[in-house]
């Protein structure tokens, strides 16, 4: 039995357009893959989704032509010569000859001149191979899909999780249709619908009850009907300043487009209906400290969404920093500040560090902070992923320094970091559940580092470019209208 073959190859950037600064071609060397070898160190046996896809292709008996992955971690505008150097290597890494082509793709990366990366990428993957090899992709869950990707895919295949939790198994899904369709067992057809919402990612939460989980398992549901091969439930990304930012479905049958339009118009509507509940409120900083410090037991967790590493902020707000240097209970907090990390370095563990840190980026993520505390711990910054967010997944936080100011401890990095795992935090020597506060710069995806220890939550709302107020945002370039902006969508 001749093999299918297929080539593997990914681009994964989730884009603030409202950030301060651009992302050059550097922010993407640190995962730039290619070839078999580099495929399998990097990715074999990891819950990530170029682990998924490995293994399911393996598991189809697929031969495996390995492309150029790359993915950088959430930030500003990618610069226009940096795409185009990703989109050439990455188009240049596939061969012609291939029974099919899978990406992982985040699907709300912006660049300067690519209102739409992934519609990009997939139109010029299409016009490599031809109109007939098929195409699959994997998506994140706050992918802003839109027309483009839709018409250059044959399976587009989003997380269903928020905690991002479910990368890998996505991963062998669309692997798995992407096989059956080569082997014309399946015939995969898309319909694509938006009820015209913008909504913050804190809201996206899909394993507590609320809208987001109810849309969910309506999702689900529909996905035992014979006829349908996936239903993918996308929350938008709406830090990205573009046309088809927002909610959207994709609703995929055998060959049965009537049938998918139901349901994508069902889904659609089951969201519009729910827009109201979708509102998010948080406390100001302040407010937030003094309530986390009358609750009796910890961790507490203080959610800094406006500064969210995730959704591609600076990681160096200050707003709750300044009010957290002399804390009653011990607090820990996470700031990156490479100025900082590189001089406590220079000073040594045991050294006193004297300066402002934080603040660094722009001024509305707040001032630098005057500190001075005791340099505890000194490290390279090196972990690997333990937790269930992508299990395996190299991380890196730069040189770091944990400096204890009073009962305040500060994790301070020379490069951004999400707090997806608890690595960013053990790897240092630090025990999470020894604080009584801990301050997350996360909507939602803090909880696969944290979400097993806190006791309570608490939504902090404070300046950011993550801000989970979007009318404070100018948006030039969204499709209007759309809630909550416009009554009708």
């Amino acid at each position: 039995m001749i093999k299918v073959i297929i080539a593997v190859i990914g681009m994964f950037h989730e884009t603030n357009t409202f950030a301060p600064g651009l992302t050059d071609l550097d922010a993407f060397r640190s995962e730039w893959v290619q070839e078999d070898d580099a495929y399998l160190e990097r990715y074999s046996g990891t819950r990530t989704s170029m682990g998924g896809v490995l293994d399911g292709l393996q598991e189809e008996g697929a031969k495996i032509i390995c492309g150029l992955h790359t993915g950088a971690t959430p930030s500003g505008l990618v610069i226009g010569g940096a795409a185009e150097a990703i989109m050439d290597a990455i188009v240049n890494s596939v061969e012609a000859s291939v029974d099919g082509v899978v990406a992982v793709l985040h699907g709300a990366m912006v660049a300067q001149g690519y209102p739409d990366m992934e519609g990009e990428i997939l139109r010029r993957i299409r016009e490599r191979v031809g109109p007939t090899i098929p195409v699959a992709a994997t998506l994140d869950l706050h992918a802003n899909i839109s027309r483009e990707m839709v018409y250059n895919a044959d399976i587009l295949v989003g997380f269903d999780t928020y905690p991002h939790i479910d990368a890998y198994e996505r991963a062998v899904e669309a692997v798995k249709l992407l096989v059956r369709t080569v082997q014309g067992e399946i015939s995969p057809v898309m319909i694509f619908s938006q009820p015209g919402m913008l909504i913050v990612p804190q809201m996206m939460l899909t394993d507590e009850d609320g809208p987001m989980k109810e849309i969910m398992d309506r999702a689900f549901d529909i996905e035992r009907d014979p006829g349908v091969l996936n239903v993918t439930v996308a929350g938008g990304f709406p830090y990205s300043d573009v046309p088809e930012a927002g909610v959207a479905f994709i609703v995929t049958t055998n060959g049965n487009p009537a049938l998918a339009e139901h349901y994508a118009e069902e889904l659609k509507q089951m969201a519009w209906e729910r827009r109201d509940r979708f509102e998010y409120a948080g406390y100001s900083a302040v407010t937030a400290i003094d309530r986390a410090m009358a609750i009796q037991e910890g961790p507490v967790i203080l959610v800094e969404g406006s500064d969210n590493v995730g959704g591609g902020s600076p990681a160096d707000a200050t707003h709750l920093l300044r009010h957290l240097v002399n804390p009653p209970k011990k607090s820990l907090i996470v700031i990156c500040d490479a100025q900082a990390a590189l001089e406590a370095h220079r000073l040594g563990v045991g050294a006193t560090f004297h300066g402002a840190i934080g603040g660094k980026s722009d001024r509305l993520h707040g001032d630098p902070v005057p500190i001075q505390g005791t340099i505890r711990n000194l490290t390279d910054g090196k972990y690997t992923h333990t937790g269930p967010y992508m299990t395996g997944q190299w991380a890196g936080m730069g040189k770091t320094a944990v400096i204890e100011v009073g009962l305040l401890t500060i994790i301070c990095t020379e490069k951004r970091t999400a707090p997806w795992d608890p690595g960013h935090v053990s790897s240092v020597d630090l025990h999470p559940q020894d604080y009584h506060v801990i301050v997350v710069k996360s909507a939602i995806a803090w909880k696969t580092a944290f979400g097993n220890i806190c006791k309570d939550i608490i939504p902090v709302d404070t300046p950011g470019c993550c801000g989970s107020n979007l009318r404070n945002f100018q948006y030039e370039q969204l499709r209007r209208p759309i809630y909550p902006f416009d009554p009708q969508p």
